[in-house]
């Protein structure tokens, strides 16, 4: 059977998306994914997501990771199905939709290339060490470096995400370098296992992270810089509860086609 597929990207972090309001194709088919997500012998993406009817949203997204597992939350995957929803005429300026870590809100340009994106409210910020863990809707590890340009973030994020107290569920790893103007960041992705270009969610545990190191407080914004791109992350800090909090970046349609 042959599926229209579109091909999207957030700040080089890119998706399959399949307009799946029909019901053609079956979520229980991982295998496929997994050979659609592959760099060789398929179409090539961190992961496929499905836009889905809902009765009480837009739309739901479904999304999968590139090994074909369902997955958590993902930050640029949400933006990325947001302009698709523009695409396919489903919304206009805004919208509601469910993913699997609950509802979200999102606006977007008449343009339809820059999305901002509500993620979840986060009321719990752990300590490993000097490093935090958190759970901005997937699961993150978030350590401060230096010199991360020439960080081996393959073998050291693996190192940490299969480290026995995150093995099995496992997690994700971010490296962050301070500059004067922005954050520097770089992620090992659970599911994709290897570096990724960005990461929404990551970068998001990142910037509260660091506010949480800085001790700050009311409203900010945070510049941060992934290898394919800059995002940038709003939220509201009132002692260790952090509200309101947007993911705000580019979405593109790279192309679309038949497979």
């Amino acid at each position: 059977m042959s599926v229209h597929f579109y091909k999207y990207q957030g700040a080089g972090n890119d998706f399959i998306l399949l307009d799946n309001r029909s019901g053609a194709f079956n979520p229980e088919d991982t295998d496929t994914v997994r050979q659609w997500c592959d760099r060789r012998f398929g179409v090539g993406a961190d992961g496929l997501m499905l836009l889905q009817n809902h009765a009480d949203y837009d739309f739901e997204m479904v999304y999968y990771n590139a090994d074909g597992n369902p997955g958590s939350m993902c930050g640029n995957g949400g933006r990325c199905i947001v302009a698709f929803a523009k695409h396919l005429n489903i919304i206009d300026s805004e919208t509601n939709f469910l993913a699997v870590d609950g509802p979200h809100y999102a606006k977007i340009t008449a343009e339809g290339n820059w999305v901002e994106l509500q993620m979840i409210d986060v009321h719990a910020l752990n300590r490993d060490g000097e490093d935090y863990v958190l759970n901005t809707g997937s699961p993150h590890y978030v350590q401060q470096v230096i010199g991360l340009d020439t960080k081996d973030v393959y073998q050291d994020g693996k190192q940490i995400r299969n480290q026995e107290n995150y093995k099995t569920a496992g997690i994700n790893v971010n490296f962050v370098e301070e500059h004067p103007d922005h954050l520097f960041v770089r992620t090992f992705e659970r599911g994709v296992e290897d570096e990724t270009y960005a990461c929404g969610t990551g970068v998001t545990a990142v910037a509260l992270a660091i506010a949480h190191t800085k001790g700050q407080q009311g409203k900010i914004e945070t510049d941060i810089k992934v290898l394919g791109g800059r995002l940038k992350v709003q939220f509201e800090a009132n002692g260790d509860n952090y509200s309101n909090i947007f993911l705000c970046g580019p979405a593109k349609r790279v192309f679309e086609g038949e497979i």
